[in-house]
Parts: C-alpha cells; structure tokens; sequence
C-alpha cells in the first residue's frame, strides 16, 4: 500500500473515507516534526544562516512509526496543506524520513474529486515556498532571541520581543497615547422638524438638517458654540420653509465577496466576539472534515465549478432574478495566491439547515456558506431621496431611502435604515414644527478590537493569513496588551514601556513600512524571485551593529530607578518601585531580607474590613491577573474575597453583600441562605 502522510488525524480520517483502504494507508504526522531549539538561536550566522533543527519530545515516536511504514510503502505521498507552512512540513518530512522521490500533492478542499485530481498530478516540493517560511522563522528567532535578552538585562526578565508582534503592540500603544492625549471640541447642529402643510396624514413629520449658510456648506466645527447656535436659530424662527430641490435615484448596493482569513476572522468577532484564535481553530475542524475549502488564505479566486453550483442552487431556492447574471469574480487587493481560492462550502448543497454539526461550527459554517452564496447574487436595489429646502438665507436637507429590492439581503442580511420622506413637490411651502439646536464633542478614536486590529495590520501589510490570530494571541499571553470592558485591546504599563524601548531603540523593528517590506521581500523568496540568505543578511547587518552599540548606550537606571517616600509596614524599610513580567509593584529596599511586595495600583473600595474592623477592602491582583479583594492591612488581616464587596450589609445576618459576575447580589457569608438570592442589581 502507498503511504500518505498529512498533518492532523482528523484530516487522516477525512481522506481515508475517500480512498481506497487496500491501496493507500493515511498517517498524520501530528504537526511539525522539526524545529529550531528551545535553548539555543539554532542559526549559524556565519554560514549563511544556516539553522539546526532538532525533533521536538512529542514528535519521536511518531517519527518512529513513519520511519518504519515509509520502508514497507512502496511509495510516500506528503499532503500536508497548500500554504508556505504545509510545505515546509513537508520537506521537514522528506528529510527525516531520508525520502529520495516524495510525491507532493496539493488541494484546496477535501473532497473525494480534489484528493482523486491531486493524486493523479503529484509534483515536487517547492523549494521556493520552503524557503521563505524558513526564512521567516530564522528572521523571528533571530529578533527573539537577539533582542529579549537586551529587554532581560535593561528592564526585567521575562520579556520578549517579536518581529511581527511588536508592530502589532505599537499600533495599540499609539492608539491609546492618541486617546490620552484628545481634546474634545465642541460644535452645534441645526435641525428642523417639518411636515406638509395642511392634511398631517399626508405624510409623517420628518427630519431636515441645516447644511448651508449664504450658500456656503457648513462644515463640522463651524457652529462651534451655543452662542452661534441660538443665533441662527433665532434668525429662522420667521421664515418660510419651501422645498427647492428634489432628486431621486435608485442606489445599488452590491454584496460582499467571500471571506478571505482576515475577513472570517473579523466577521467572527463582530457577530460572536470570536478571538482569530478560536476562529481559526473551528475554521480548521470544517477544513479537515471536508466542509470548507482551504482556511488560510488571502485569495478572492473562485473555481468555475462552484460559480456554476452557486447560480444553481441561488435559481432553485430563491429566483432567476436574485441570481447576478453573471459568474461575479472578485480581484483581492496587493500580493495574494492567485491559485489558491476563498473560503466557501466545498459543497453547497449542504446547506446550513440540512448540516448537522457542533455548535459552533454550525455558527461559522453558517456565515460561510451564505456569504459565499450572497457572492453571486443580485445587488439589493434602494430608492434614495434628497430633499432640499430652504429658509432665509439657509439651506436644509432631508435624505430618506426605501428598500425596493431586497436583492442578495435575502441571504445574508447587513444592517442598514429605511426612512421614508413624504410625497413633496418643487416650491412647496413647509409647515415647521420644531427648531432644535444640538451639542456636540468630538470623539477620541476608538482602542482596537480584534476584528479592527486584524484589518489595520492587513491594510498595512503586516503578516499574512497564517499570521494573524498568533499575532493578537501572542501581545495578550505576555501580558503586553489586555482587554477592556468592551473587549478593545489596551497595553499593559509593560506593554508601553517596552514599545516605547522599540521605538527609540530599536525603530526599524517596529516599523510598519519596514516590517510590510520584509514581508514583500519573503514573498519574493516565495516566488523564487529573491535568494531567502541574501533577506536574511541584509535586515540581520545593521540590525546586529545597532544591537551592540544600545547595550553600551542603554542603562536599566534610566527605565526603572524609581524611589518613593513609603515604608514597608513589615519591617519599615522604604519602598521602591521595582518591575516585573507583569509592571511595576511596590518592593522593599531590604531584599531579599524582606520580601514584601504591594500592588502599585490597588484600588480601595473606601469598604471597612469586616474582619479586623481597621482596614479598607482594596482591589488586588494575582500573580495571573485575577482579580480579588482583600483588606488593605494583609498580612496582619488576611480577610479576601473573590466577589466585588459592595458597601451594603446583608439583611439577614449583617455580613457584607457582594455583586456577582452575574450581576446578582448574595451575602458573602457561606451559611447565610441570602447567597442564594436572584436579587438583580439596579
């Protein structure tokens, strides 16, 4: 029997339903079988970057297995995935495993028609493709390993910093330092409330908003005040409203294309507050069960047969007139993999409704298949009306717009407003009902979401499909960013102070028109356009001289000296401000005498210790970020909880009153039967 190697088990057991178990026997290699070391770079600089890989403990006993069946199979077929890093695990195979004449072969979906093509056109390994994902990880663990050790000795240990990651750090550190420093202007709008003169059922009273002044437009900030605003107010209370203008089109809105990576990942987050990492994680699942094409992907091309499935199934299930008319293909913006395509169903008649599957993948198949199908149908078609009215010297409008055909909507529904304006006529006269003035602030840009984080670093060139949910992953696990109330990203004091270190130190590291460079060079590589050493040399020269020269010009004194007038209520020693993995913390001048530490930013709930009746309940942290609280006195009173204490007494046995995650209120003595209370908080 021959042997075909792929990654997962899932995607074995996929591929084994479509084959033939007498001639082809399916194994999963579980992953990467090589890798660079843990305790060392692992790159010979001075030979031309060349790495030494080494087969991680969880992967030798597969390796073993493979070893043994690659001796009986009469030949070995590596269908490992079709991106960079597919490749790569393939050659990683085919040099372990010492095989002279591997055959690789590709697809785009798991589907018996792809698998049956595939073996019938095996090809050789692409070097190229091999090559730039090799070229990437040496770059990242040249910066990680080269670079951490510098953050180690000038601030604490325990840091990192990543070639790609750190540009991502950087675009949340300057959001925030944008929202910091925002200055709200105020400015004031003019509305007019108006409706037909006489019969009121001819129409409901609608909305006018002043646009024009002398026959100037008035821009956002020029009523700046309500001074300026009472004025035209005053100066309109006497006019005639007569409508000047009226102009009607029909608006087409056009549907969406079909997901890429990016646009799954963003979409995910915007209708299940998905991190890319669980996304992609489910999207994989669909993969390797044959549900969906390929996953990591940035390209917009579709296969000539599913346009042909799609127009049949839009035609039988809806109408001939949902359907475009056309085979609708989309073009992806910069450098995409034209041979690969987006992702949609592999196969459309199965529908969301007839598939069963768990949950979630039932959530993300849904959208898939409908925004693939909402692809190839019919823009929606809306009838826009402008109205414009004048008063005076003045110049309102009215916009309204009514849905005439629901088009691609029908499917895969977006957000929008229908407001329906009267049936007015040219030089009509206008009753006024009301004048309003209305304040407003400008607003601070907001902090990044997953979804709006993902888009700015595609918008930017930053990392490709396989990248993205490492990318958000990776800031968040070393406690360089975390999330909001609203689950926007904001850096951590340690997440400032080493991009701040990046920046000044360090700038073409985090340097978005570098760091897209680099990636435009990788794909050079990809295409065999470039030699990956030559990459490699070029960004490690000046990146080493200036590494050298900051150890010499940097001091951890600048960074981190801080001393306060506090004194350690254990042995009354002053208090420093010290680092650590997770910012800045209260410690004593007297370690490791004294080992007392405080949390630098403990809030207090001006809450009495029910305990020791001396000390307020303060908000504190663990060495993992949970947070709890506990009395302001520790260690001499240790009294803590893991519910917020709220400044209310418990009817029943006087213990304080706590607030739940639920947002329900219980008592926080155990044995009180009020913890069980449904009691809703106002």
């Amino acid at each position: 029997m021959d042997l075909i190697i792929v990654e997962s088990p899932t995607k074995s057991k996929t591929i084994q339903g479509f084959l033939d178990k007498n001639k082809y026997q399916i194994f999963a290699s579980m992953g990467h079988v090589r890798d660079l070391p843990k305790s060392s770079l692992g790159i010979d600089i001075e030979k031309d970057f060349k790495p030494t890989y080494i087969v991680p403990l969880k992967s030798k006993k597969i390796i073993n297995i493979l070893k043994k069946e690659v001796q009986k199979a009469p030949k070995t077929i590596l269908a490992t995935d079709e991106d960079r890093e597919g490749e790569s695990i393939a050659w990683h195979l085919s040099e372990i495993l010492n095989l002279k004449n591997p055959q690789r072969i590709v697809f785009h979906e798991i589907t018996k028609e792809a698998i049956e093509k595939a073996l019938k056109n095996p090809r050789k390994i692409d070097l190229n493709l091999v090559n730039a994902q090799q070229a990437r990880r040496i770059l990242d663990r040249i910066v990680g390993y080269k670079l951490s050790p510098f953050l180690w000795k000038k601030v604490v240990r325990g840091l990192s910093a990543g070639r790609v990651q750190s540009v991502a750090l950087r675009l949340i550190v300057e959001r925030e330092k944008e929202i910091q420093e925002f200055k709200p202007e105020e400015y004031w709008t003019i509305e007019a409330l108006l409706e037909k003169n006489g019969n009121p059922k001819n129409g409901k009273p609608f909305n006018a908003l002043l646009i024009k002044r002398d026959k100037k437009i008035i821009d956002k900030l020029e009523i700046k005040s309500k001074k300026e605003a009472d004025e035209i107010v005053s100066d309109l209370k006497s006019a005639e409203y007569k409508v000047e203008n009226i102009e009607k089109k029909e608006v087409k809105k056009n549907p969406l294309p079909p997901f890429i990576t990016s646009t799954l990942q963003q979409e995910a987050w915007k209708r299940f507050r998905w991190p890319a990492k669980i996304t992609m994680q489910i999207a994989q699942k669909l993969y390797e069960t044959g549900k969906i094409t390929y996953h990591r992907t940035d390209s917009l091309n579709l296969s000539n047969l599913s346009l042909f499935a799609a127009k049949k199934i839009i035609i039988e299930n809806y109408d001939s007139k949902y359907w475009v008319g056309f085979f609708k293909k989309y073009k992806a913006k910069g450098r995409v993999q034209e041979a690969h395509e987006a992702i949609r169903p592999t196969l459309l008649s199965n529908t969301p409704e007839t598939l069963k599957l768990e949950k979630n993948q039932q959530k993300l198949y849904d959208i898939i298949w409908k925004r693939f199908i909402a692809s190839q149908m019919s823009p929606a078609i809306f009838e826009s009306t402008s109205i414009s009215i004048t008063a005076k010297n003045y110049t309102f409008k009215a916009t309204g717009q009514v849905l005439k055909f629901e088009g691609f909507l029908k499917v895969y529904p977006l957000k929008f407003e229908e407001k329906e304006l009267p049936v007015l006529e040219k030089e009509e006269i206008l009753k006024l009902l009301k004048l309003v003035s209305l304040k407003h602030l400008t607003q601070p840009p907001p902090r990044y979401n997953e979804a709006t984080l993902i888009k700015k670093l595609e918008e930017n060139g930053i990392g490709r499909p396989s990248t993205y949910a490492p990318i958000l992953s990776i800031i968040q696990e070393r406690n360089y960013v975390e999330k909001d109330e609203q689950k926007r990203f904001r850096p951590t004091e340690i997440g400032t102070t080493v991009n701040d270190i990046l920046v000044k130190h360090f700038p073409n590291i985090v340097d978005i028109k570098f760091t897209a460079e680099m990636e435009n060079e990788l794909d050079k590589v990809a295409q065999g356009k470039e030699n990956w050493v030559r990459v490699c040399e070029n960004f490690y020269g000046p990146f080493s001289k200036n590494l050298e020269k900051k150890y010499e010009e940097v001091s951890k004194k600048e960074i981190i000296n801080e001393t306060t007038k506090k004194k350690c209520p254990k042995c009354g020693s002053a208090l420093i401000i010290r680092w650590g993995k997770y910012g800045k913390f209260y410690a004593c001048s007297n370690f490791p005498k004294c080992k007392y530490t405080e949390n630098l930013k403990e809030k207090n709930l001006k809450i009495k210790c029910p305990k020791c009746k001396e000390g307020e309940i303060i908000e504190k942290r663990t060495k993992t970020k949970k947070i709890f609280y506990g009395c302001n006195q520790f260690p001499k009173c240790d009294f803590a909880l893991w519910d917020k204490p709220l400044n209310k007494t418990c009817p029943l046995c006087n213990s304080l009153l706590v607030e739940t995650k639920s947002k329900k209120i219980k008592c926080s003595n155990k044995d009180c039967q009020f913890k069980k209370s449904t009691l809703k908080l106002k």
